[in-house]
């Protein structure tokens, strides 16, 4: 059995092949290996693929073992840090059952050197969601995360090609792009650039009737940015406003969307975790260092 974790906004998803189940990141700071039986015996176990944070301290996907600071150059940045995501990641490191860490796409990542403007443009999980995608619809696709936030992928040819992270173009729900008046209250002392961010979605700076179809609006936007480096794409949407801007951002696109549901991450992961402990040496362009 293979396992995927996905180190979410709010929740850690777990799933396999065939199950799943998710905690709160609040309470995964109690989580405990044993946790995992949920889904099988421990001893049948034979690989996990985990997410932690911004995965931007390694550009391969890499055995856990051979990871320093779980993966990321500093716990500070952009995001909520709770504590569950490494209490989680530090149970499967202990654990002593094989598990390969998942990267984020960064500069330091084999993607097209344009979207290298940005330092970061995706977290891990995302990769998990691509790769879903692409077992169902083909190795090309635009892959569009909305939720807390908006994260989307391009992949060409069944390879990265490069990501709009959350903090650079469409918001999500509680999170978003930093604009003047938050650089205002940055530079005023009223909140940090990180409270900025975590204040910058839809639920903070609009109606509850233009929330939904801005999501749709920029959303839209970003799968346009990406199709015109790949306009044969297919198109899918995640996460928990997914299905509901769905029908608005296929029409806005003029093409149909498929919908993915909030366990798509986790389910890519473990997907991944097959692979990759079957001897895959390359995962949408990611190379494998186990």
């Amino acid at each position: 059995m293979f396992i995927g974790i996905d180190h979410g906004t709010t929740a850690m998803r777990f799933a396999s092949e065939v199950d799943h189940f998710k905690v709160s990141r609040e309470a995964a700071r109690d989580f405990s290996v044993r946790d995992l039986e949920r889904l099988c015996p421990l001893d049948e176990i034979e690989g996990i693929a985990v997410c932690y944070s911004m995965g931007d301290g390694i550009s391969t996907i890499t055995d856990i073992c051979r990871v320093e600071n779980r993966g990321v150059v500093s716990q500070e940045g952009a995001g909520k840090h709770i504590g569950g995501g490494t209490r989680v990641f530090d149970e499967v490191a202990a654990s002593g059952i094989p598990a390969v860490v998942m990267p984020g796409i960064h500069r330091g990542s084999p993607t097209d050197p344009r979207f290298k403007a940005y330092s970061h443009q995706t977290s891990p999980e995302k990769i998990g969601i691509a790769y879903e995608v692409c077992h169902d619809l083909g190795s090309d696709a635009v892959v569009c995360d909305t939720s807390s936030n908006t994260v989307t992928l391009l992949v060409s040819g069944g390879r990265i090609v490069g990501a709009f992270d959350a903090c650079v173009f469409a918001p999500g729900t509680q999170h978003g792009a930093l604009d003047v008046d938050a650089i205002r209250r940055i530079d005023a002392g009223v909140e940090t650039a990180n409270e900025a961010f975590l204040h910058a979605g839809v639920s903070h700076t609009l109606p509850p009737e233009e929330q939904d179809r801005t999501i749709a609006m920029f959303a839209a936007m970003e799968c346009a940015a990406m199709l015109l480096l790949n306009p044969e794409a297919h198109v899918a949407l995640a996460g928990s406003k997914g299905p509901i801007v769905a029908e608005e951002v296929s029409a806005l696109l003029g093409r149909p969307v498929a919908v993915y549901d909030e366990w798509c991450a986790a389910r890519g992961l473990a997907r991944i975790a097959r692979d990759v402990f079957s001897g895959k040496q390359e995962i949408l362009g990611l190379s494998v260092d186990l």
